[in-house]
């Protein structure tokens, strides 16, 4: 169609133009340009047919091509519509065949349900039978002969039930043992330590007495301004030649430290030098702690902890515990928590990050009330560490029940860090004590003869009176004790109980 109407309105241009020619031909020219106008004008005349009769063939061509175009399409939706047709036509007959098949089988089991129905019937009037012609024979009551026989079947399954438990615990504690064994000595060997506990200091030596007066100042300014600056307490008594500094903070108290030596050394004390020297050796500490926080991360291959936590974990360089150095005791903890889990099959670095955490709770517990575990695990939790961290860090002194590998091995390594020989160090009053502790609390307890304690508060060995304690008790007695230095008692590493039970018949010959 667009192609008629440019060809009718070529035509009327056309003639348009012709007539203007010959228009202008008649009045400008002679009659001659008449005729040559008049053959224009038909010249285009023809022209125009020309065009109009191609446009014409041109739009029938087209009419007819879309009428092909739109015919194949007719014919691509029937078939469509007939395959969708014969598609929902399976699916109906499927699905009458599915229902077919269920009513078959509905009807076959409800025939089931009625044999069994039948069958139960028969069962109980023949178990009622079989409990009476019982009753006849045995001359009891269904009740009576029940009450034998749960008897007579509690006797065996307790005989056997305790012969099976025996067994399963003796195999279970053996193989534990043995493998326990393996995965500690292994770890332990691959953890190249110190042996030797590390000592706080906090004695300076100054070269002669006499400086001590020009510490302590006139009217004692220069100590009184020390202890206010720096926090501590300055004693300076007879002991020759030095002077100790006292503070329940370890940070406090090395800054301390850093600060009489430095003005020992400069040898100028008056309390504006004292407040110039204090900030110095702060800085100085303060760095020293990040430095040793960073560090230890380093050590580790822990990367992500807050800063917060790598500063405070640096504070433990400063804490000791009976002795030990804390952030050694937490490396320890960190690597043997490593090594077990790696032999465990388990993924070592949480298990480190809760060994390097889990006494970072020591770094504040003079500032916050409360033990280091629950100081700890509060800390770490409020810094954004997992919830399987901050329970590990809870539990490894049982404040509460471990519930996961990671607590346990947490717990052990911690026992095997501080019990290793010469980890800590304790004084003989205590010792003593604790010693004589483990005898008292063994002797309390009735029918016991003797009791020792050897390997050095390592073991305790009771001697009991046969005729007193028998053969099960001894077992519920070493339990007993047990349980009693374990709630009374604080101890490095562990303590065995063994119960000895002997008896002697003598004879003499005359």
């Amino acid at each position: 169609m667009p192609e008629i109407i440019w060809a009718i309105i070529g035509v009327v241009i056309g003639i348009v133009v012709g007539f203007l020619i010959a228009r202008y031909l008649v009045t400008s020219s002679s009659k001659k340009k008449a005729a040559e106008a008049d053959s224009l004008l038909e010249q285009a005349k023809s022209n125009a047919e020309a065009i109009e009769r191609d446009a014409r063939i041109e739009a029938k061509d087209e009419k007819l091509r879309m009428r092909a175009e739109i015919e194949e399409e007719r014919k691509e939706r029937q078939k469509d519509l007939r395959e969708a047709e014969s598609r929902l036509q399976q699916r109906e007959e499927s699905m009458d065949r599915r229902a077919d098949s269920l009513e078959k089988r509905e009807a076959q089991i409800t025939d089931m349900q009625v044999q069994v129905d039948k069958r139960e019937e028969e069962l109980d009037r023949a178990q009622a039978e079989v409990a009476h012609r019982l009753e006849q024979v045995a001359g009891m009551s269904p009740a009576e002969a029940k009450a034998e026989l749960l008897d007579t079947l509690k006797d065996e399954v307790t005989h056997e039930s305790a012969l099976i438990i025996r067994d399963a615990e003796a195999r279970t504690k053996a193989e534990a043992d043995k493998t326990a064994r393996s995965i500690l000595s292994l770890a332990m060997q691959r953890i190249a330590s110190d042996h030797t506990i590390e000592n706080t200091v906090s004695t300076i030596h100054i070269p002669s007495d006499d400086l001590k007066g020009r510490i302590i100042g006139r009217e004692g300014r220069n100590i009184r301004s020390f202890e206010q600056i720096t926090g501590t307490n300055l004693i300076i008594d007879d002991t020759p030649e030095c002077v100790t500094i006292s503070c329940f903070d370890p940070v406090r108290r090395e800054i301390g430290r850093q600060t009489m030596e430095n003005l020992i050394s400069d040898g100028r004390i008056h309390p504006a030098r004292i407040e110039e020297m204090y900030k110095k050796a702060e800085s100085l500490v303060m760095q020293r702690v990040q430095e040793a926080g960073e560090q230890a991360t380093f050590d580790t291959g822990i990367h992500d902890l807050h800063p917060e936590l790598v500063q405070t974990l640096g504070r433990l360089r400063y804490r000791t515990s009976y002795g030990q150095n804390v952030l050694n005791h937490s490396l320890e903890v960190a690597y043997l928590c490593g090594v077990m889990a790696s032999e465990l099959g388990l993924d070592p670095v949480p298990a480190k990050r809760a060994g390097l955490l889990h006494d970072i709770g020591k770094a504040i517990d003079r500032e916050v009330e409360g033990n280091h575990a629950t100081i700890g695990a509060d800390l770490a939790r409020r810094f954004g560490e997992s919830e399987e961290t901050v329970h590990s860090i809870e539990a490894h002194h049982n404040d509460v029940e471990p519930s996961t590998v990671i607590d346990v091995l947490v717990q052990a390594a911690d026992a095997v860090s501080a019990a290793r020989p010469g980890a800590r160090k304790e004084t003989l009053d205590a010792y003593i004590k604790r010693l004589e502790k483990l005898e008292e609390i063994a002797m309390s307890y009735e029918g016991v003869e003797r009791t020792y304690a050897i390997q050095a508060g390592r073991e305790v060995r009771v001697m009991v009176q046969p005729d007193v304690v028998d053969e099960d008790r001894t077992v519920v007695l070493a339990h007993d004790i047990a349980q009693r230095i374990e709630n009374e008692l604080q101890y490095p590493g562990q303590v065995k109980v063994i119960v000895i039970r002997e008896s002697r018949a003598v004879g003499i010959a005359k």
